[in-house]
């Protein structure tokens, strides 16, 4: 599927790709694409906010290009750099040869796009060999600085950059943008203003037991209820990090390794550590009401 022109081919696309979502997602999803707008999703850590730009890029047969945000993130390891190293060798090379060199040509030659390194935000606003645009997937925005979101909020608004040496480099097409937040901080609502905005939250037991058994081969389905309806009471209580999806997904997969159709007491006390990921939450978990979080998991699992 090259294209999604309704909200039922977004719907099939998700679907084709084993992603559970509701139809309020595909809507925003669809508008995002029909309008040519950046997609900002926003939601706990482990929610499938990641999965949405992995799943637009595959459904879709087309590139995905990955910036991870992080603290100190700056302009030359989002947007481009210069190949020092390349552009040294070349100078010494000018330098070594027999004939006298023009130095303005030289450095004309070291500040070409043969010794230009394309970042991220640059290589979204080519277009491939199939005339298709990227899928720009901007993750975890919220890590970044305010003077980085400054500077992406000027690249979403025009889709275009300047490199002063070279010239312009403007998208001929939009690349599909896909932000995501985990909501440490506040992104600025003038960037989320030129979004389309989406807050993933935590699905329900009978949502979530889907989407373990459409991502983990031979799990029974009676162990996917109830291992979605422990998480889901995991996530009721004051953990210092409670479980994402991925989460569960990964301690289904353990249980159907351990030869498991269903749960008991003794095999969440051993599993434990797939689900929780700190030694305090993991001290709580079997010591703090577990018999009476394992029997009211069990009973959701039946609702």
């Amino acid at each position: 599927m090259s294209t999604a022109r309704s909200i039922e081919d977004v719907e099939k696309l998700l679907a084709d790709q084993r992603y559970v979502a509701d139809r309020d997602l595909a809507v925003t999803i669809f508008l995002a694409l029909a309008l040519e707008k950046p997609l900002f999703l926003e939601g706990e850590a482990g929610v499938g906010k990641t999965e949405v730009a992995k799943v637009l890029a595959a459904g879709l047969g087309r590139r995905l290009i990955r910036l991870q945000c992080y603290e100190g993130l700056d302009v030359s390891h989002a947007l481009y750099e210069w190949n020092y190293a390349k552009q040294i060798l070349h100078i010494r090379l000018a330098e070594s040869r027999a004939k006298a060199d023009d130095g303005a040509g030289v450095e004309r030659e070291i500040f070409s796009p043969s010794f230009l390194i394309k970042r991220p935000l640059l290589q979204a606003l080519e277009i491939t060999e199939e005339g298709d645009p990227a899928v720009l997937l901007i993750d975890e925005i919220d890590r970044a600085d305010e003077e980085f979101e400054a500077f992406l909020l000027e690249i979403l608004s025009d889709f275009q950059v300047t490199v002063p040496e070279i010239g312009t480099f403007s998208a001929k097409q939009r690349p599909i943008v896909v932000l995501t937040s985990n909501r440490t901080r506040e992104v600025h609502d003038a960037l989320k203003r030129r979004c389309l905005y989406y807050w993933i939250d935590y699905p329900n037991i009978e949502r979530e037991a889907s989407i373990v058994t459409s991502k983990v081969p031979g799990v029974d389905e009676r162990l996917a209820h109830e291992a979605s309806a422990y998480v889901a009471a995991l996530r009721s209580e004051p953990f210092f990090k409670v479980p994402g999806i991925a989460e569960t997904i990964d301690w289904a997969a353990a249980l159907v390794a351990l030869g498991k159709t269903s749960l008991d007491e003794r095999t969440v006390a051993e599993t434990i550590g797939c689900v929780l990921k700190y030694q305090e939450d993991v001290r709580r978990a079997r010591d703090t009401n577990a018999t009476a979080r394992f029997e009211q998991s069990r009973r959701a699992a039946r609702a």
